[in-house]
């Protein structure tokens, strides 16, 4: 059972925020905690992006962006892995530079630091070399950049088709188990 932290940050892509939590409730066997930390930007993206955010559809744990009394804040709480979806570059670059001033990026010190799974899902273009650098120095830290990026070997047919394309590469890196296109291999049923 999995401890996992997701964090949604200002960049537009609210849809693969959503698409995560979503798939994140359908994997409910799977795990035993979910706590979530939403930046002030993220809540305006997703009402402009995808309409009124509505938490209580969601069995997960939902935290203030200054709680610092979330379990999360701590390596003692052991959550093994923090996604954040979309991340972005302010955030990226924040975590880069060892700034922990709200929950998301001393969450984010804290998994780097237990040497445990950070997954950052910046949808920002084109990049800039501070960008790029950035997440080099997460990378060389031990975080896994994966862009949302969005495949279409599986011809998806709809908006949230298209971004758990990323949604489920992001929550195979996780370790979660599900079923999903996979290269070479017959359609999941």
């Amino acid at each position: 059972m999995k401890k996992v932290v997701i964090a949604i940050t200002g960049s537009s892509g609210a849809i693969y925020a959503k698409v995560m939590l979503d798939k994140l409730a359908a994997l409910r066997e799977q795990w035993s905690a979910v706590g979530v930390v939403f930046s002030e930007n993220a809540q305006v993206n997703w009402e402009v992006e995808i309409g009124p955010l509505q938490l209580e559809m969601y069995p997960f744990n939902f935290y203030a962006k200054n709680d610092f009394n979330a379990p999360f804040a701590s390596g003692s709480a052991r959550y093994e892995t923090m996604i954040i979806c979309p991340c972005s570059m302010g955030t990226l670059g924040r975590i880069a530079a060892g700034v922990s001033n709200d929950l998301i990026t001393r969450a984010a010190d804290v998994t780097l630091k237990e040497r445990r799974k950070l997954i950052l899902v910046p949808r920002d273009t084109p990049l800039s070399l501070i960008h790029l650098n950035n997440m080099k120095l997460l990378t060389e830290a031990g975080a896994i950049i994966c862009p949302a990026c969005p495949s279409f070997y599986s011809r998806p047919q709809t908006l949230e088709e298209v971004a758990a394309t990323v949604v489920d590469r992001v929550l195979d890196l996780a370790g979660f188990t599900l079923r999903t296109y996979r290269w070479g291999e017959p359609e999941p049923r």
